[in-house]
């Protein structure tokens, strides 16, 4: 299966006799089915079948999907599209709490975001539910610690600027990073800072962290 995005329908409510799928518009408003799911695989040779049928389980019926895409990525063509689909009352349905992204920040800004547009979330295998209480609650607890991982990575990243001051590979704005500060960008990177503010703590350029992780063999940062 290629890399993009496809929509997959269980049981489609609007629709004809041989299934081709109908305007979801009836008398100009938009009548959405409740359970909206997404689905993602980050390698095109992974299967979507195992999520297609834990969300159909759960009564989802219209599941869009990202098929080879990384979850590193802020925008995901399959992603983009569930949330412009999203309505208020709706629920958005993932098998796993890390089907929406990979950094723990990226994925409570989304779901901040989801709450504020009155969007509930439901994830199958955490059984987080924020549509009730218990739910909101694993919410402030998993925002307690991404703020805790967070700290602890700033901590990590001021020990490794003082380690390598101390060998002497880091002073004022160098042309290059040296090997353990491609190390420090990269683990800043993955716990969700941004390319400037890497640059900023770091002391260099932001097309400097562009080079270096991409050198090093990491995803381009975004």
């Amino acid at each position: 299966m290629s890399v993009g995005v496809s929509i997959f329908v269980s049981e489609p409510v609007f629709g004809t006799s041989d299934g081709e799928e109908q305007s979801d518009t009836v008398t100009g408003t938009e009548l959405h089915l409740g359970l909206i799911g997404y689905g993602r695989v980050s390698s095109s040779g992974q299967s979507l079948d195992l999520q297609r049928d834990a969300l159909a389980g759960a009564g989802v019926e219209r599941i869009f999907e990202d098929d080879g895409v990384s979850g590193r990525l802020a925008s995901r063509p399959g992603l983009d599209a569930c949330l412009d689909f999203l309505r208020p009352g709706d629920t958005l349905v993932t098998y796993r709490l890390d089907r929406l992204g990979r950094s723990t920040r990226n994925v409570l800004e989304l779901l901040h975001q989801l709450e504020h547009r009155g969007v509930a979330f439901r994830s199958l295998s955490e059984s987080i539910d924020t549509a009730g209480p218990m739910g909101r609650a694993m919410l402030t607890i998993i925002s307690a610690f991404a703020q805790l991982e967070a700290d602890i990575t700033r901590e990590r990243t001021i020990a490794g600027l003082e380690a390598a001051r101390a060998r002497g590979h880091f002073g004022g704005r160098p042309r290059a990073l040296s090997p353990a500060m491609v190390q420090v960008a990269r683990t800043m990177i993955d716990a969700g800072r941004r390319p400037g503010e890497v640059a900023a703590e770091l002391g260099v350029g932001r097309s400097t962290i562009y080079r270096a992780v991409s050198a090093a063999g990491g995803s381009n940062p975004k």
